[in-house]
């Protein structure tokens, strides 16, 4: 059985002032021992949360990484770094930083390589635009970006990886797939992780659906047998957060 993993992303949301009062109210609303917790935050708020939710059932997740070690790459965040400031996840390969940083599949694969060489758990996104949907070509487009993305990764690695499915067309739309859309696409993703890497291995992964989950929806999506979690975006940054990790209670 895949242990649900429900993980906030914060985007560019709260200072480290911010962050930490947030922390403080959310803690005693997402414990539940049958789901992983992750907060992935703004760079600037990682050392200040990870020292908030010590003691806790909370991980801590950041926003991206770089796939170098280090060097001359001004404003960027090497694993090690995140690794040192108390970074259990890294989320990549979301829409927006492939659209307003045009991130692409090939820059993904090489940050999913490094996140699993240094012991990061990455949570590699996934997901349409609505035009790709009406003209027919989701699925292919999907299966496109993780077959790159997980070019050369061995299948022990591919255990490792959180994939989250998030339509374009319904992140921050308030719009939300129905949890037959949502498990429709989660079931194809699972099936090309079985075509790549045999269905032991694609059982074991876990996938998330992301695209305004909130307390209202959690139940019915988390429901499908092929959605094991998701990446919230604002439902997170509210005390509501607690609603969706505590969905089975």
């Amino acid at each position: 059985m895949r242990k649900k993993i429900i993980a906030g992303n914060w985007k560019m949301n709260m200072t480290p002032t911010e962050a930490v009062k947030l922390c403080e109210t959310l803690k005693p609303l997402v414990k539940n021992e049958d789901v992983d917790v992750v907060f992935c935050v703004p760079a600037i708020d990682i050392i200040p949360v990870a020292e908030a939710v010590k003691g806790t059932n909370i991980n801590v997740g950041a926003e991206n990484l770089y796939f170098e070690d280090k060097g001359a790459y001004t404003g960027e965040v090497s694993a090690d770094m995140l690794l040192d400031a108390g970074v259990k996840y890294v989320i990549m390969g979301h829409s927006e930083r492939r659209e307003y940083f045009h991130e692409t599949d090939a820059d993904i694969n090489k940050k999913l390589k490094k996140a699993l060489e240094k012991g990061l758990i990455p949570i590699v996104c996934c997901g349409e635009s609505l035009e790709q949907r009406e003209q027919g070509i989701c699925f292919d487009f999907v299966r496109m970006q993780l077959k790159i993305a997980f070019q050369g990764v061995s299948a022990e690695d591919a255990k490792k990886v959180v994939i989250a499915y998030e339509p374009i067309w319904a992140i921050g739309t308030g719009k939300t797939a129905t949890a037959d859309q949502a498990e429709e696409v989660c079931k194809a993703i699972r099936d090309l992780l079985t075509e790549l890497y045999g269905s032991d291995t694609a059982e074991a992964i876990r996938i998330q659906y992301g695209g305004s989950m909130n307390a209202g929806n959690c139940k019915e999506l988390l429901a499908k047998p092929n959605i094991d979690g998701g990446l919230i975006g604002g439902a997170s940054l509210k005390p509501d957060f607690g609603s969706i990790v505590n969905y089975n209670k």
